[in-house]
C-alpha cells in the first residue's frame, strides 16, 4: 500500500529501519512505533518507497 503523505512515508521509513535492526526501537514515537507493531517488513517497504512528488505533507483526515 502506498503512502498517502510525505508525513506516513517517513514514519513507514522510520518504522522500517526498526525492523532491520538499524535504529532501536525505543526511539520510535508515534505512528511510527504503531507501524512497527503492526506491519510486516515488506508492507513497511512498500509504504516507505512510495515517491514523494505530490504528496501533500499530512494527510487531511475529511
Amino acid at each position: 500500500m502506498p503512502a498517502k503523505s510525505k508525513a506516513q512515508q517517513m514514519a513507514a521509513g522510520a518504522a522500517l529501519s526498526a525492523k532491520r535492526g538499524d535504529t532501536k526501537v525505543s526511539d520510535l514515537e508515534g505512528a511510527s512505533k504503531s507501524m512497527y507493531e503492526s506491519m510486516s517488513e515488506e508492507e513497511l517497504d512498500k509504504m516507505a518507497s512510495t515517491s514523494q512528488k505530490g504528496k501533500p505533507e499530512h494527510n487531511s483526515k475529511s
